[in-house]
């Protein structure tokens, strides 16, 4: 993790954005971080003094440092977009179906729907096309609607 094939030059207003992110604190703390990584890293100190003084370790130095020449620069502080795009499972008209079957009367000998038993009867529904769904489908799709009306300590 040597520190000169990613030595750090900032522009003027590099410079400034970067000492307005960490002097206003409205931003997150990764960032703020990432933000003072690079300032110091302009003022050539070290991945090991940098790490030292901002109590970070040596590699988040470094990547922070390989990120500003691999990415747009500045870009460096921002968070990474997700490597994939997860599909739905669920439509509309499927969220509405487990929602009135989570809100219809749980099987008899229970007071409420667990995740599993509620995935189990969702996929035997004449209405929907779903094959198979997992009991954390179900339990996100309930959370993104604010059902809660299933046994929150069962699975």
């Amino acid at each position: 993790m040597g520190d000169s094939a990613h030595s750090i030059n900032l522009t003027d207003q590099e410079r400034e954005k970067l000492e307005s992110i960490v002097s206003y604190g409205r931003h997150s703390a990764q960032k703020i971080t990432r933000a003072r990584i690079l300032l110091k890293a302009d003022e050539g100190e070290s991945d090991s003094a940098i790490a030292e003084a901002l109590d970070c370790s040596r590699s988040t130095a470094w990547r922070t440092r390989r990120k500003f020449h691999e990415r747009n620069r500045i870009e460096a502080i921002e968070r990474k977009d997700p490597d994939r795009d997860y599909e739905e499972k669920l439509d509309g008209r499927d969220e509405a179906h487990l929602i009135r079957l989570a809100c219809s009367q749980p099987p008899d000998g229970r007071s409420r729907w667990s995740l599993r038993i509620l995935a189990e009867k969702f996929e035997n529904l004449d209405e929907t096309d779903i094959e198979s769904v997992s009991h954390e489908t179900v339990r996100q799709t309930l959370k993104k609607t604010n059902s809660n009306r299933i046994d929150p300590h069962s699975g």
